[in-house]
């Protein structure tokens, strides 16, 4: 049986290398680089859009939360599916837009010190992002091999293959590795979920399995504790910076709004397969090593509960998707480090040769501060409450408020970027919560992160000079 692992992974490997490999033959310039040569097409936007956003988060953090809540951790996934509807809208009017990064946006509908500071707080978040990546995939490896690849050494194998593969080519390397790899998790998951589904013997196997509360709307969920699930990640998916770069990677404003309606559709249905298969295996393994690990979930299932060649495939679409989305959230602010630092105030007149070195550079060591977080990080699900707080917080009301409110000024975003950030990383520090009512300090960073950031934005707004028409004509209709 291990063979077959071998090789199934072997393939993977030499697949996406293979496409990583063609895709740096055609990057020349730092268009071509950073955002494809403004060349993806809907169908390949579709794919890249949705293999970038289901990751571990989904398959590690999420698996664990329907381990331990059932159906009601369907509430995580559900803020995706509301940011989707909104972004429709958002979508052609980002490619109309059609710059580089996020703090491209930032300086150009309030100003150079909003720029700074969402640059910063992206960092912050997507290397947290890309982190917890590493140390999913590595316990991937670990339950694949369990004798030859410990967890720590399956992390750093990971991160060296996502940092070379994703400093080779940029985004044309990261949205075609996506399109392969978004196109094998969602058949193998539509083919895994019944398989699991009649394994753990049908519906009346997993209610004689499951206590009662893993089908309730809420579990053991507190209806709080639930918006804690839902609204970091709602806001996430409205302000995803690589969200944004895929839309100004697009060929068309039609491309980017067509590439919603399939991003919708695609998430809805393997966001609810990966909450079922994480179900149907809490069934048939609720206790033993997995129960101590419930993280774990998903590629033990795959290991264990389904026939070798499926649970084999099911195991490497796990591989691949966690490979996917940590090169999507370490190119990122790769992005930002080039394109809002060195391009922008250190090397202006840099040509495309030396702006490609210095990517790369970029790439590898942010990497290394990524592994760095992977191998220090207790819990892949609180690792990715707190990532998805700091980034939902500081920047996701700004963004909005750029394309939707003509009121919100320059120092208004700078404020709420300010505010949202320093409560987040803050929070969690010793004597912090004291200061607060116990009813307020029990709870995650992310509703006192927000409304501070938002406070921010409308007092501050409301006694600063309004925008400049210019600053708001790059935005409307």
């Amino acid at each position: 049986m291990s063979q077959l692992y071998v090789v199934v992974l072997a393939v993977i490997v030499v697949a996406l290398l293979a496409v990583s490999l063609y895709r740096t033959s055609r990057v020349k310039t730092k268009a071509d680089y950073l955002v494809a040569g403004r060349s993806l097409p809907a169908v390949v936007l579709v794919l890249t859009l949705l293999t970038s956003w289901i990751g571990a988060g989904s398959l590690f953090a999420g698996a664990e939360n329907a381990y331990r809540n059932g159906f009601a951790a369907l509430w995580q996934p559900a803020g995706g599916w509301l940011g989707l509807l909104l972004i429709y809208f958002i979508a052609p009017r980002a490619r109309k837009f059609a710059q580089f990064t996020l703090p491209d946006l930032l300086e150009a509908r309030y100003n150079q010190t909003a720029r700074v500071l969402g640059t910063f707080a992206i960092l912050f978040a997507y290397i947290g992002i890309t982190s917890y990546q590493f140390k999913g995939g590595g316990n991937v490896l670990h339950l694949i091999f369990p004798e030859a690849v410990t967890p720590e050494l399956g992390t750093y194998i990971i991160a060296l293959f996502v940092i070379v593969t994703t400093a080779l080519a940029g985004m044309s390397s990261v949205a075609y590795m996506d399109v392969a790899i978004g196109s094998l998790v969602t058949v193998i998951c539509i083919i895994a979920a019944p398989m699991l589904f009649l394994r753990a013997g049908g519906w009346a196997g997993l209610h004689a399995a499951l206590p009662p509360t893993h089908f309730q709307v809420l579990g053991n969920l507190t209806f709080t504790r639930a918006l804690e699930f839902l609204v970091p990640t709602m806001l996430l998916m409205l302000g995803n910076q690589v969200m944004y770069q895929k839309f100004f990677s697009a060929k068309s404003e039609r491309d980017a709004r067509l590439s919603v309606i399939g991003w919708i559709l695609g998430t809805l249905l393997l966001e609810t397969l990966i909450v079922a298969i994480a179900v149907f295996g809490s069934a048939l393994y609720s206790n033993g090593e997995v129960a101590r690990q419930p993280y774990e979930i998903i590629p033990y299932t795959a290991r264990h509960g389904l026939p070798a060649l499926m649970g084999a495939l099911l195991l490497g679409a796990v591989f691949a998707k966690v490979i996917s989305t940590a090169s999507n959230y370490l190119f990122s602010p790769a992005t930002n480090l080039i394109n809002d630092v060195f391009v922008r105030y250190i090397a202006p007149d840099a040509s495309n040769k030396r702006v490609l070195i210095v990517s790369r550079l970029a790439v590898v060591l942010l990497g290394c501060w990524a592994l760095y977080q992977a191998v220090y990080a207790q819990s892949i699900l609180e690792k990715m409450l707190w990532a998805y707080t700091i980034y939902s917080a500081a920047l996701t009301p700004v963004v909005l408020a750029a394309f939707y409110s003509k009121r919100v000024t320059a120092w208004g975003a700078v404020a709420a970027i300010g505010a949202g950030t320093v409560v987040t990383l803050a929070w969690d520090a010793p004597g912090v919560k004291t200061l607060f009512p116990p009813i307020l300090a029990q709870r995650d960073a992310i509703f006192p992160a927000l409304f501070a950031a938002v406070a921010a934005m409308v007092v501050v707004s409301l006694f600063t000079p309004k925008p400049a028409p210019e600053q708001l004509a790059q935005f409307g209709d």
